[in-house]
């Protein structure tokens, strides 16, 4: 976990560097704990504030309608690409959740392919059928 200017900037599942040390701050003690809740199934909601000011226009409109997608439910690319304003992009907004910086806090796992398969996530299909599944149980 990342952060600049008082914001989550990145949010990653690996660390290939093994001396790596989470930075202490009272932001990401708390966006650590706030994650922790979620996959408890505690948390369905995160408020934290995010930046997604290093990325493209595009990118930032994508990330903030991921982040209308209620917990437990899915979309598609194309439903993505409809509420970015632009329905031809289903190809452009893959791109987009494929550098997703803030993995789980913005939600690039509930979006499916438009046969409901599950297609593509940085962390490998069985973490996003993981996360779907954990929301699925604790969405009663």
């Amino acid at each position: 976990m990342y952060e600049q200017n008082s914001k989550i900037v990145r949010v990653t599942f690996f660390f290939e560097d093994k001396d790596f040390a989470l930075p202490k701050s009272p932001l990401a003690d708390d966006a650590a704990r706030q994650i922790a809740e979620y996959f408890l199934g505690k948390r369905k909601k995160f408020d934290i504030p995010l930046s997604f000011d290093k990325n493209t226009p595009f990118r930032r409109k994508v990330y903030s309608n991921l982040l209308k997608i209620p917990y437990g439910k899915t979309a598609t690319y194309k439903e993505l690409a409809v509420m970015t304003g632009n329905p031809n992009a289903s190809r452009a907004v893959g791109g987009a959740l494929n550098k997703n910086p803030l993995l789980i806090l913005v939600p690039c796992h509930r979006i499916v392919g438009s046969d409901g398969n599950l297609t593509g996530f940085a962390g490998g299909v069985d973490k996003k059928r993981f996360l779907i599944e954990l929301e699925k149980n604790n969405n009663l």
